[in-house]
């Protein structure tokens, strides 16, 4: 599939690049009915040309401007060999490409302020009661990267065609009407441009989202901050956070994570500056905050005080993740179940017993204890990613991935392959065996027999909705094989390093009651007989490692979680940090100006 595309990128750029010497030379010729048949071809492969190779070409000075430049100038020759450049209709199209050029300068500009006012805003919002004047349609600013330059194919088609049809005047119609749209263009900016002009005040921007958040005082906050690609690990949360009792804010450090986001009813505020941050008054309220990832920014929120600050993590596991020493930084660390605890004492990275929480995973309550019920066995392949460092064994996608997934379907089963979303990140190789598993789960479908399999590796469907429609899972070390317990199905472990089962099972705790599956999948046919329950031997192992991954059933996990929040709130000290720590500015509702 790489290949395909790689060859495909390569064929356009290739029709691009021979575009222009090709139009070029049927100009000065000239040839028009050549230069008819180039213009379309040309645009065409301009038009279908990915932003990876446009910007391939950009690294070698042509980018969309010369791009588009080139054809105009062969346009503009193409006439001057066929209707002279005395003609009056020569220059008209000539000096209307540059007056062309002029109004997109300026479109540029206005596209660029514009940018900064709607985009570029020292903070934004969902779920917040503040409205921002509507940004200007994309097809106005940016469309394609090239901002109106395509406009230029109204007088390049022109010219050509009135070349051929010896009609000189044509060029400098079309040439006319491309200025008529860049100029409507232009009038219809200057509106949004009008309109935008309360975003220009950083301070009034500020100062009015502070407003709201403010009325609203959050107690909690979902602090977040990372790439777009790891918003999962917040998401996770939102549903448990809209449960509980306390008002949950969540605040985000990075733009691309506002959209990246999943869905939720909960107030969101992104602050991508760190001065904005610390100095937004409006979370002043708030007595707790809750970390997902330990990232560098995490600083800014740890530096507040009278806040009970509470590493969640984004799930339980036995990788180096689930008892990193940056931790010890937190007040608080919340766990799953006892296992969690134990892993920080075995660490021993200076997190301390007694700040260790064990709150459940209520995320889990919709997990189901029985399969889909359908007349073939579904099985999950749920493998992580290859990891930020070089171990080989850390995901089982590269080694036996496709072997196990050519064998699982060999087996008549339905499989369900939901790779975790940085698969690939790093290695060229995980890439290479996810696009054979891809390839393999295509081919299978074709199959007239052959079950529904599914191939998810988009937000939706939800990991535990995937756990609800397989009868057993298959995945490496990792957090999903804690969660899944929660259902009580069996799964099987992948035993990349082909280690001895007792040496494999005492380094890793959640292997404890799973199958293992060795690098040439040899078990594989005995493990998916276990799904019959007078064949699953692991049954009562599983519930007793469930009680100790993820704590007990009552009271359930929601209510730990909940009860968790309150205590940290009360922890943080009454009256610690309370009050405002100074005004933010006035707001437009106190100046006479809105927002809106």
């Amino acid at each position: 599939m790489g290949g395909s595309f790689r060859g495909r990128n390569a064929l356009l750029i290739g029709v691009v690049l021979a575009s222009y010497p090709a139009m070029v030379g049927a100009a000065l010729y000239p040839l028009p009915w050549v230069f008819v048949v180039l213009v379309p071809v040309s645009y065409a492969a301009e038009l279908a040309l990915p932003r990876r190779a446009a910007e391939r070409l950009g690294r070698l000075q042509l980018a969309a401007t010369p791009r588009f430049l080139m054809r105009e100038m062969a346009a503009v020759l193409l006439l001057a060999r066929t209707a002279g450049a005395e003609s009056p209709w020569f220059a008209l199209l000539a000096g209307g490409l540059f007056l062309f050029h002029w109004l997109r300068a300026v479109q540029s500009a206005l596209a660029t302020y514009l940018n900064r006012c709607h985009n570029l805003k020292p903070v934004d919002t969902r779920n917040i009661d503040v409205t921002f004047p509507p940004a200007p349609p994309e097809t106005l600013v940016n469309w394609r990267g090239a901002r109106l330059l395509y406009l230029d194919v109204l007088p390049v088609a022109t010219a050509a065609f009135g070349a051929l049809a010896g009609m000189d005047w044509l060029g400098a119609a079309g040439v006319g009407a491309a200025l008529g749209l860049e100029t409507a263009a232009l009038f219809a900016l200057y509106l949004h441009v009008v309109r935008a002009a309360p975003l220009a005040d950083r301070r009034r921007v500020i100062a009015t989202v502070d407003d709201e958040v403010r009325a609203y005082r959050p107690e909690v906050l979902l602090y977040f901050s990372g790439p777009a690609d790891s918003a999962y690990q917040a998401t996770m949360w939102l549903g448990t956070l809209e449960r509980i009792g306390s008002r949950v804010l969540i605040v985000l450090r990075e733009r691309d994570l506002l959209t990246a986001l999943g869905r939720t009813t909960l107030p969101v505020l992104c602050i991508p500056s760190a001065v904005d941050m610390m100095n937004f008054r409006g979370l002043d309220t708030a007595r707790v905050a809750l970390f997902a990832s330990n990232v560098g920014n995490n600083i800014h929120m740890l530096r507040m005080p009278g806040v009970t600050s509470v590493f969640i993590g984004h799930g339980d596991s036995d990788k180096e993740a689930s008892f990193n020493p940056f931790t010890k930084v937190y007040d608080e660390v919340w766990v799953a179940g006892p296992a969690g605890r134990d892993r920080y004492r075995r660490a021993q990275v200076g997190v301390r017993d007694e700040v260790v929480v064990e709150v459940g995973r209520p995320q889990l309550h919709g997990v189901r204890a029985s399969g889909p019920g359908l007349p073939y066995p579904s099985v999950l392949y749920a493998p992580t990613w290859e990891g930020w460092t070089d171990d080989l064994f850390h995901t089982s996608v590269v080694a036996m991935g496709p072997t196990l997934v050519r064998k699982l379907l060999a087996l008549g089963v339905r499989v369900i392959y939901k790779p975790h979303p940085l698969t690939g990140h790093r290695s060229a190789l995980a890439r290479e065996a996810h696009a054979a598993i891809m390839r393999l789960l295509r081919e299978a479908e074709q199959g007239a027999a052959a079950p529904p399999h599914l191939a998810v590796t988009g937000d939706e469907p939800h990991l535990y909705e995937c756990f609800n429609q397989a009868d057993l899972l298959i995945s490496d070390i990792s957090s999903v094989i804690a969660d899944f317990l929660a259902g009580g199905k069996p799964y099987a472990v992948t035993n990349v390093a082909g280690l001895p089962a007792h040496e494999f099972r005492e380094r890793y705790p959640t292997a404890a009651a799973a199958y293992l599956i060795g690098p040439d999948c040899g078990e594989l046919p005995g493990v998916v007989s276990r799904i019959r329950p007078e064949e699953d031997v692991l049954a009562g192992a599983r519930r007793e490692l469930r009680a100790y991954l993820l704590g007990p059933d009552h009271p359930d996990a929601l209510t730990r979680f909940d009860d968790a929040v309150t205590a940290a709130g009360a922890r943080a000290g009454a009256g610690a940090g309370a009050g405002d720590r100074g005004d933010a500015g006035k707001s437009l509702a106190t100046t006479g100006d809105e927002v809106a």
